[in-house]
């Protein structure tokens, strides 16, 4: 494929499970596809997460799209995830199409139900086979201008229940012909039974586009588990490409905050000891519905700064700087804050000139008051009070790609909100406002820029009495650059390159054995 120009070939990623590894793996194949010399662009017809990004035209899709657009040296696109799903509540979501959101829908009403939209919505019928069309138009552009697209399934291809709608697994591998490598996450336990199960869940024809396996996050000495992939083959006809080894500190982004430990740490990897005397701590609230929990991860990559997710107000004690995140619920989040204290102790922070950073949705939570007749229908609710802003919320959304300066520094972000925010005093901050120690803007994406984020933690430190000292070289930008490079030697180590090259051009074995029940 190297150097022939061709294009249209592909591969659909798909998984035992979710969080079985499909984002990664289409990374680092995406990764070292590009390094040699592959044009090479990801997919994935249907994405579901409130982690999202803003592309350069205006579009809103999915944040692991968006990284491995960057692990495959492109531009992200809306075509490279037509359809984002934002969850609201346990049985609804916001659906987002190719980049612009159409309406609010009922997980019953999406799969195939008789639920429906919100009033005075309608999503092309309200179905979400009706969407199978755009998924697949979106994929043989992607196809007819790229050498190689590199699908992401979701879930399981086995959710039997979901097979007959299905736009993002089998769906499109039978639409459009794609060979399927099947990812399982052997930390968990049972990764054989998962492999087989899932092949022997699936009808004739979809069993036809089964190449193989992947083992992902292995431990210990492969050659303990070859015999087990041997009779793997030998049940199954099916070879396993690879087995990558358990990998630290990735960082990379996933899809939903959901996974995120309240306790933990925000990613596994030691970074270096502080430059200075102190380290400083950082408390996320782990507000419902949290989205773009991402924004955090540029604090982390610094050396002394220690990041945690929190739920309890005695967590605030010791922080230098709190920061309360985007959430899809701004209002929920409100009562959220107000029922576990931490509302008040907030409010207490703020009052001892300590520092807190409200992004988006915790910017709107900061403000006096909110209007909100779209995102949660409540009407007028009071805000925190610590910054002078009032929130109107829209029902057009606000998708930007902001540049601008602050603290002396350039900053870049992205807007993705529905509240219109009225600032009526303090000192202008990323289009929000600061008041003393209190910060609030709607820019999601702004620390990754790095003088400003030194600039920043200079303030948080002096704010918080810390002789803490930022590191003077941290670029955000090239450690994200080294993970993508991990992703793709794990690829390029642990797999057998020559046998996916294969898959891609040429699509799955011929005549690959049907293994019994099938599907229902």
């Amino acid at each position: 494929m190297t150097g022939t120009g061709r294009t249209g070939g592909g591969l659909l990623v798909a998984g035992t499970t979710s969080d079985a590894g499909k984002s990664v793996v289409t990374a680092g194949i995406c990764r070292w596809l590009v390094r040699q010399g592959v044009k090479v662009a990801p997919f994935k017809g249907q994405n579901m997460s409130l982690n999202s990004f803003v592309t350069r035209e205006g579009a809103e899709i999915g944040r692991a799209q968006a990284m491995q657009a960057q692990a495959a040296r492109v531009e992200p696109s809306a075509l490279m995830n037509p359809v984002l799903l934002k969850p609201g509540s346990d049985r609804s979501s916001q659906v987002v199409l190719m980049g612009r959101p159409v309406g609010e829908l009922s997980a019953r009403g999406f799969f195939g139900g008789s639920g429906g939209a919100s009033p005075g919505k309608t999503l092309h019928g309200g179905r979400q086979e009706a969407l199978l069309s755009t998924v697949l138009e979106c994929l043989a552009e992607l196809r007819g201008t790229y050498d190689a697209v590199i699908c992401e399934g979701a879930g399981s291809p086995a959710e039997i229940n979901l097979r007959r709608t299905d736009i993002v697994n089998m769906g499109i591998a039978r639409a459009a012909r794609l060979p399927v490598l099947v990812v399982g996450d052997i930390d968990r336990g049972g990764v054989f039974a998962s492999f087989f199960g899932t092949t022997a869940l699936l009808s004739a024809a979809d069993q036809e586009l089964i190449a193989g396996y992947l083992v992902n996050k292995f431990r210990g000495d492969v050659t303990l588990l070859e015999p087990g992939l041997e009779m793997l083959h030998g049940l199954t006809g099916r070879r396993t490409y690879g087995v990558l080894p358990f990998a630290h500190g990735l960082g990379i982004d996933e899809e939903d905050g959901l996974r995120v430990s309240l306790r933990g740490a925000v990613r596994e990897s030691v970074v270096a000891p502080p430059v200075g005397e102190d380290v400083l701590r950082v408390a996320v609230c782990a507000v419902p519905l949290m989205s773009n929990f991402t924004d955090v991860d540029a604090l982390a990559a610094e050396p002394g700064v220690v990041v945690r997710f929190v739920d309890r107000a005695e967590e605030l004690v010791d922080a230098d700087l709190v920061i309360v995140p985007g959430t899809r619920g701004t209002v929920k989040a409100l009562a959220w804050l107000r029922e576990r204290g931490l509302a008040d102790a907030l409010l207490r922070r703020a009052a001892e000139g300590r520092p807190v950073l409200g992004i988006c949705g915790g910017f709107q939570a900061l403000g006096e008051r909110i209007d909100d007749e779209v995102e949660s229908r409540a009407g007028t609710v009071d805000g925190l009070g610590l910054l002078p802003v009032r929130v109107r919320f829209a029902k057009d959304k606000t998708l930007a790609r902001p540049v601008g300066e602050a603290l002396g520094e350039r900053v870049e972000g992205y807007e993705i909100h529905h509240g219109v925010a009225e600032v009526l005093g303090g000192e202008t901050f990323l289009d929000g406002c600061r008041v003393g120690p209190v910060w609030g803007t709607h820019w999601h994406g702004s620390l990754e820029s790095d003088g400003f984020r030194r600039a920043f933690l200079r303030e948080v430190a002096a704010a918080a009495g810390r002789r803490f000292v930022p590191a003077p070289d941290t670029s955000f930008g090239a450690l994200r650059e080294e993970q993508l490079d991990r992703l793709g030697d794990l690829i390029e180590e642990h797999a057998d390159t020559d046998a996916l090259l294969r898959l891609i051009e040429s699509g799955a074995p011929p005549e690959l054995p049907f293994i019994p029940p099938g599907a229902p």
